[in-house]
């Protein structure tokens, strides 16, 4: 056990990698209704309570947990989560797992945005559907100033797909893709983006749990790698007002139980809902003066081209590619997936079609996270979905 990646792992097998491998903390890792990750860390003599009983947070003091009647919630740790933490030493390791929000009687808590995402997928899995999901995320990388603060300035001048050396994060890029092989995960492919300083990290399809998991992972080793080489990663919508904002990508796969593609299906359902759903997948403010600019959509429709519409739609190897552009990278990625998974299970159990492609009379998706709130609180489609304390606290967020 030389080297662990993230899989299945027993704990009694965990407890000895623990030991031979001279791993002196344990992350216990998490997210608030945000999707921020928040952790505490314990001690190897810890690890078997925390699986049995769960190392108690204050709910009070985490975002979106403040509604629950008692103080204290449990952490109980996801062992299909296990990765080491590469940046950290060798003697005195540091490894990391995922979280399950349980109560004091030790159910899921309702509010915990795994647990939703969870919910979703056994919804998915009784109606005989498999989900997945292929992110693509861009971010900017900044220089910082003698104070180790972020600037405005980017890193580089370069453009889209350009090289080095006037693409300077091809080495940060590398740097990321190695750290995150080293935790198990595999990206499929990295490049500089349209803006200066903006680069983009592409991941293969994945089931939702992981591939949530995948980015939460993916976003701290972005920001890690960025800060130890003294820059600063932003995932924001849109860094520089007069340049290409950060689109959270995401590519979706659904087929029924006996092998059938029906992601048009799901793409419909997706369109149809979207208006309802915008506010999780662009909870910031800025998310909306990202809408409509460079290539980032602004309108309700679907295509085949690839320009700047919502949804990019094509045949691929005798395959459907459906591509969702709207989200960015501010967005809890729990809740989108398990959002698309109930929008993509709409369409699919009333078989709806795609609209016309390029609909010119298409809605406009919300201009402003006011209107998008507004559509939320006069949403069934959501309150069929997510728990009160959520959906309040997006709303008093607007």
């Amino acid at each position: 056990m030389e080297r662990l990646k993230a899989m299945n792992y027993k704990l009694d097998e965990i407890m000895e990698y623990i030991e031979e491998e001279d791993a002196k903390f344990i992350r216990l890792a998490f997210r608030d209704a945000f999707g921020v990750q928040k952790n505490i860390s314990i001690m190897p003599n810890e690890i078997r309570k925390a699986f049995e009983e769960g190392i108690p947070i204050n709910a009070k003091s985490v975002e979106g947990f403040e509604n629950y009647k008692d103080s204290t919630l449990f952490l109980k740790p996801d062992p299909a989560t296990l990765a080491v933490l590469p940046w950290r030493p060798d003697s005195g390791r540091v490894v990391r797992m995922f979280c399950d929000v349980c109560t004091g009687d030790g159910n899921p808590y309702e509010a915990d945005t795994r647990e939703i995402l969870k919910a979703a997928v056994r919804k998915a899995d009784e109606a005989g559907v498999e989900f997945r999901f292929g992110s693509e995320s861009e971010f900017y990388l900044f220089t910082k100033d003698d104070e180790g603060r972020p600037t405005d300035q980017p890193y580089d001048e370069a453009g889209y797909l350009d090289i080095a050396p006037l693409d300077r994060g091809e080495n940060i890029r590398r740097d990321i893709c190695l750290t995150i092989e080293e935790m198990g995960l595999t990206p499929e492919r990295s490049h500089h983006e349209r803006g200066p300083g903006q680069n983009e990290i592409d991941f293969h399809y994945g089931k939702p749990l992981k591939a949530a998991d995948q980015m939460t992972t993916f976003k701290m080793v972005v920001s890690t790698v960025a800060d130890r080489n003294g820059l600063y990663a932003d995932f924001s919508p849109l860094p520089l007002k007069d340049k290409p904002g950060n689109g959270y990508h995401i590519n979706v796969f659904a087929q029924d139980k006996d092998g059938n593609d029906v992601v048009k299906y799901a793409a419909a359902g997706i369109i149809e809902k979207i208006r309802d759903i915008t506010l999780f997948l662009n909870p910031s403010d800025i998310s909306y003066s990202r809408f409509g600019n460079s290539t980032a959509p602004d309108r309700v429709n679907w295509s085949s081209q690839g320009d700047s519409e919502l949804m990019y739609i094509t045949d691929y190897h005798g395959k459907t590619r459906v591509e969702l552009r709207s989200p960015d990278a501010s967005s809890n990625p729990y809740l989108v997936y398990a959002l698309l998974i109930h929008a993509g299970l709409y369409g699919i159990e009333n078989k709806l079609e795609l609209p016309k492609e390029l609909d010119e009379e298409g809605l406009l998706l919300p201009q402003s996270k006011k209107e998008a709130g507004k559509i939320v609180e006069n949403s069934e489609f959501i309150k069929n979905i997510l728990p009160e304390a959520i959906v309040n606290k997006y709303l008093i967020k607007r």
